[in-house]
């Protein structure tokens, strides 16, 4: 089938349309520079002339600039507008395109609210863990609140060891071996098994790469047990995690006979 052909009900001027558009002319002469929406016509006298189906285009450029879109990504996302499922797949593209926006707003201001609350909390200004909590807030870690409760020489060690990319990952394998010590501990295996000391091991080597193997930290990190989270359920986990992992790390280093606060080889 053939496309439909548009009527031109009434012709207009770059003013006419800049006006109907909501732009300026200055706007659609650099649209029409960068060929992102050129008259459909030109007169005998040179004027260049619009119709409503440009306008329309113009309303599809004009809601993905707003979204965030390049003029490259706009030029390249355009399609043409001679049938009705033409121009119902352009409204179909912009309201998923607007959801997804919507959308990515809402973690701001959720990210944004979380921040400002930590904020509150601490007793004096402190930019290097403002980054900290926004980084993590980024990566979308729960856990981003106990950044405020770590000690700077702590924060320090972390800050140079992980990057975003490495600490999403750490992130991961705790979250991991949380869920495995939980699942583990309800489901009454013993923390002296086989899968107990297989996690202890994982555990561990967690806790190692964390610290890079400074003792020292551990005692500071134990701590961050006890806190108090804003949704009330770090505390409650943690008893369940620790019921289970403490005595399975104990069975692991009798077996292997490492003791870790005498700095011994594994």
């Amino acid at each position: 089938m053939g496309k439909r052909r548009v009527e031109v009900r009434e012709w207009m001027t770059v003013g006419q349309a800049a006006k109907k558009g909501g732009v300026t002319v200055r706007t659609l002469q650099y649209y029409d520079k960068e060929g992102l929406l050129s008259p459909t016509a030109v007169s005998e006298g040179g004027r260049r002339l619009y119709t409503d189906k440009d306008v329309v285009r113009l309303h599809q450029i004009l809601s993905m600039k707003s979204l965030g879109f390049s003029l490259d990504d706009i030029k390249n996302r355009l399609i043409p507008l001679d049938t009705p499922g033409d121009v119902a797949e352009v409204l179909t593209n912009q309201a998923a395109a607007l959801r997804e926006k919507i959308e990515s707003l809402s973690e701001s201001l959720k990210a944004i609210e979380a921040l400002r609350e930590e904020v509150l909390q601490m007793h004096s200004v402190d930019f290097g863990k403002y980054a900290d909590i926004v980084v993590n807030l980024q990566m979308k870690n729960e856990y981003y609140w106990l950044i405020k409760n770590l000690d700077d020489r702590a924060l320090e060690c972390f800050r140079g060891r992980f990057d975003k990319e490495s600490g999403q990952a750490m992130l991961e394998t705790f979250t991991r071996l949380q869920e495995e010590a939980v699942r583990l501990q309800n489901g009454g295996e013993a923390p002296e098994s086989e899968k107990g000391l297989k996690l202890a091991e994982a555990y561990w080597d967690m806790i190692m790469e964390f610290t890079d193997g400074d003792m020292s930290l551990i005692p500071g990190l134990m701590e961050t047990e006890k806190l108090e989270d804003p949704g009330g359920k770090w505390k409650n986990k943690q008893a369940v995690v620790h019921s289970f992992i403490e005595p399975a790390l104990e069975a692991y280093f009798t077996k292997t006979g490492y003791d870790p606060f005498e700095g011994g080889d594994r």
